[in-house]
């Protein structure tokens, strides 16, 4: 029995060293001169960030890609072109969730030290572009992160749309940054806890009825909040995002 603690703990102290120290973040970098290149037509860059794990494609995000061609739609209206660049947070195996399991529990510290290195880059490179970071939920609170990390100087060209961030992250507000909570409705926003615990015990359940009707739903997507649902047509989440790019681009 002694033999089986020391086993057991000696385990647990090399499993948590290693969580700690072994696992790097390491996301897609914004590939600076793919970008540079790809952007010279372009007036506005999109840095498309989704929630969860952060590693959504763009064409699968039904929850907020809506959004961020709207955005695309509305910079059009006024005269601009944009390019969209999503931004991986984790790569899609075990070690990736691990390490974006470690970054999201440090508040994406070293993640978003890394877009904010990128997004420096991008501002000298190309001094007369305008950058959007928009996230939801997880990448919105990555974005805030993020933010708080770019000097005021590249502040000027960088602006950020952050949408429904998790109560744990906090309410600073950087500036240059519009934050939707669909007017404090949102329960993950807002930190209900009796809304989060009982959406968590029916996820299992929506997860798996979706399987038995053919639905190709994550188990992330399955996890459902009262009020986490953006919606443009929303007035509270449209027009609110309209006017605070028509505050910052004309």
């Amino acid at each position: 029995m002694k033999k089986i603690k020391i086993f057991t703990l000696t385990f647990a102290v090399l499993t948590s060293l290693f969580f700690l120290f072994g696992l790097e973040i390491v996301p897609e970098h914004l590939q600076i001169q793919r970008i540079l290149d790809s952007a010279v037509p372009n007036d506005v860059i999109i840095i498309f960030n989704s929630g969860g794990w952060g590693d959504t494609p763009l064409e699968k995000a039904e929850d907020f890609a809506p959004i961020v061609k709207e955005i695309q739609e509305t910079l059009n209206d006024w005269g601009y072109n944009s390019i969209v660049i999503p931004y991986n947070r984790t790569k899609n195996n075990l070690a990736g969730k691990l390490a974006g399991t470690k970054d999201f529990l440090n508040s994406f510290d070293s993640s978003s030290e890394i877009l904010a290195e990128d997004l420096e880059r991008l501002t000298a490179g190309l001094p007369d572009k305008k950058i959007i970071i928009a996230g939801l939920s997880n990448g919105g609170a990555f974005a805030r992160e993020t933010m708080e990390k770019i000097s005021d100087d590249a502040k000027n060209s960088i602006y950020a749309i952050s949408v429904g961030v998790p109560f744990w992250d906090g309410d600073s507000q950087p500036g240059n940054m519009l934050q939707l909570t669909n007017r404090g409705r949102d329960s993950l926003s807002a930190g209900e806890v009796r809304d989060l615990l009982l959406s968590l015990i029916e996820t299992p359940f929506r997860w798996i009825y979706s399987k038995v009707n053919g639905d190709d739903l994550a188990f992330a997507q399955a996890f459902q909040v009262p009020g986490h649902a953006y919606s443009w047509s929303s007035d509270m989440v449209g027009p609110q995002i309209v006017n605070f790019l028509e505050a910052k681009l004309r």
